[in-house]
């Protein structure tokens, strides 16, 4: 019995020490955007989110190649492109810490903060933003979301005639990582 408990305990340790020193990464994660201008809100989506959280030392990267957003309207896109200057600044990037604990041990969805760097349009703001981690048995599963100023970021809104669009959007992102082999 005493043999029993101990390779139980020992299985244990070893698994919790394995998750803490593993990194999680994905190239697949969905990024959505929401958006409104006077009596009409939009979204836009891209399931290209790249990302990596590495448990051992509690940093978060993730970046999307923002040419892969999506709102279902082509000309919209277009603008779209043209507003975010994505032949020039083709990338929005996010790398930081969490600064909250997070136990990998449990399954549970846990409250988690972030703190880092956000850059788009070629400038970078400190942020902090809240989200959830999930440990699942096939990986990590990280939610967030937040409100980006597009003013803060030297991105004119887009408008048509006396209308444009809300300087804020709302961002959410949701991606399961895998574990990445060292």
């Amino acid at each position: 019995m005493k043999r029993l408990l101990l390779t139980i305990l020992t299985f244990c340790f070893l698994t919790s020490d394995i998750a803490l020193s593993q990194a999680f990464k994905t190239e697949s994660g969905n990024a959505e955007f929401k958006s409104s201008v006077p009596l009409h809100s939009f979204a836009g989506t891209s399931d290209n989110l790249v990302g990596r959280i590495s448990l051992q030392d509690s940093t978060v990267d993730f970046y999307l190649d923002l040419a892969t957003l999506d709102t279902g309207n082509g000309k919209r896109d277009k603008d779209m492109r043209k507003t975010l200057e994505t032949d020039k600044y083709p990338f929005a990037e996010f790398y930081g810490k969490v600064i909250s604990g997070f136990d990998p041990d449990s399954s549970n969805k846990q409250d988690v903060t972030v703190q880092g760097s956000f850059t788009i349009h070629d400038v970078s703001r400190e942020v902090t933003i809240n989200g959830t981690l999930q440990m699942r048995p096939e990986g990590l599963l990280v939610e967030a979301d937040w409100v980006l100023n597009m003013t803060n970021y030297n991105i004119k809104p887009p408008g048509i005639l006396f209308y444009r669009v809300e300087e804020n959007i709302d961002i959410q992102i949701e991606a399961l990582l895998k574990p990445q082999n060292s």
